[in-house]
C-alpha cells in the first residue's frame, strides 16, 4: 500500500505518527518531529505524488531547502519521516522495498557549525529594561527575559515551569528538578535578580502555586492556567527590536547566559551543569570561544631556561 492510498485515510497517517512520536524519549524531539511530520503531511497533499517513496521524499528534501532552512532543521524533518516509513512498513502500509529506500536518503551536509547570536551584558540589559512593568504584561514579560538570560533555560522549560521548581538549596534560590532534553534532570542555581523579577510578576497576580508563568489577555489581566512556548518565542520580538537586537531568538539568551556566565569567570563544567549539556563540547560551542593569542593560558606557567 502506497502513500496515495494512505493520504486518504489521515487516520492512518495519525496513527504512524503516534508510533513515532511514541518511540522518542525527549518532549523537545517529539515536537519536533510532530512539526516535520505535520509540515510533510501538508506539503504531500498539495498536488499528486507518486506514492510514499523514495523520490517523493528527495523532492521533499528539495523543498526544505528551497525554504532557507538551515541542515540541522532539514535533517531533524527527514529523520522524522524514515521513522515513518519504517513504522509503516512494520504495519504492513508500506512495501518494506520502499521503506528500506526512504531510510537510505541522506541529510543534507552540514557546512560548519552554526554560530548564532551573543548579546553583550549592555545589550542584555537593555533588553531586560526593554518591558513596560507598570503592566501585568510587561511585568510577567521581564521575568520570562530574566529567566532566559539568568538560568539559560530553553523556551519549551520556561513554558512548564511551576512553582515547585522554585526551592531553596544551600541558601539559595534554585530551579530544581528540571527535565531537559534526553530527560536529564538538573537543578539551576537563580540569581537574585531573577528572583526578584519572578516576585514581581506573580505578586501582581497573585499567583502561588501551579506553571509559573501565565497568559495575559489584552485587557492586561491573566486568563488561563498554561502559557505555550510558542509566546515566549513571540514576546521577545519586539523588545529585541525596541532594544536594538532585531533576530535575537530565545536560544540566543540561552547563549548569551552561558557567555555571561565565562566572562563572570564561572567554570567550564559548572556552565555545562548549568544548561544541562550532555558534552561540554556543545558548552563550548555555546561560548563561542575563539584562541586568544595574546593572553594565552601558557603564558602563566612559571618556568624558565637558563641560557
Amino acid at each position: 500500500m502506497n502513500a496515495l492510498v494512505l493520504a486518504q485515510k489521515a487516520s492512518d497517517w495519525n496513527r504512524l505518527k503516534a508510533l513515532v512520536l511514541d518511540s522518542v524519549s525527549s518532549p523537545i524531539t517529539r515536537r519536533v518531529y510532530n512539526l516535520g511530520l505535520n509540515e510533510f503531511f501538508e506539503w504531500y497533499g498539495k498536488e499528486p505524488r507518486a506514492g510514499f517513496t523514495k523520490g517523493t521524499v528527495s523532492a521533499w528534501r528539495v523543498a526544505l531547502e528551497g525554504r532557507g532552512l538551515g541542515s540541522i532543521s532539514i535533517n531533524v524533518r527527514i529523520t522524522a519521516v524514515r521513522k515513518l516509513a519504517v513504522e509503516a512498513a512494520d504495519n504492513g502500509l508500506l512495501a518494506p522495498e520502499l521503506a528500506a529506500g526512504i531510510t537510505r536518503i541522506k541529510g543534507v551536509k552540514m557546512k560548519g557549525v552554526r554560530i548564532g547570536n551573543w548579546l553583550s551584558v549592555q545589550q542584555a540589559q537593555a533588553l531586560l529594561n526593554a518591558p513596560d512593568v507598570t503592566t501585568t504584561k510587561g511585568l510577567r514579560d521581564r521575568a520570562i527575559l530574566a529567566v532566559l538570560l539568568g538560568c539559560g533555560l530553553r523556551r519549551s522549560e520556561v513554558a512548564a515551569l511551576t512553582f515547585g521548581h522554585i526551592q531553596q538549596r544551600d541558601g539559595r534560590w534554585c530551579i530544581v528538578d528540571l527535565v531537559g532534553k534526553q530527560g536529564r534532570v538538573r537543578t539551576v542555581p537563580m540569581p537574585t535578580w531573577t528572583k526578584v523579577a519572578i516576585d514581581g510578576w506573580t505578586s501582581v497576580g497573585g499567583l502561588t502555586g501551579g506553571p509559573v508563568f501565565r497568559p495575559v489577555n489584552r485587557r492586561d489581566t491573566i486568563s488561563g492556567e498554561n502559557l505555550s512556548e510558542k509566546v515566549v518565542w513571540q514576546l521577545l520580538r519586539p523588545y529585541a527590536e525596541s532594544a536594538g537586537l532585531s533576530g535575537i531568538a530565545p536560544h540566543d539568551l540561552r547563549r548569551s547566559c552561558a557567555k555571561m556566565c565565562r566572562a563572570a569567570g564561572g567554570e567550564l563544567e559548572q556552565i555545562q551543569l548549568l544548561l544541562g549539556h550532555a558534552s561540554v563540547q556543545t558548552t563550548e560551542r555555546y561560548l563561542g570561544t575563539k584562541q586568544d593569542l595574546v593572553h594565552a593560558p601558557n603564558d602563566g606557567i612559571r618556568l624558565r631556561v637558563v641560557v
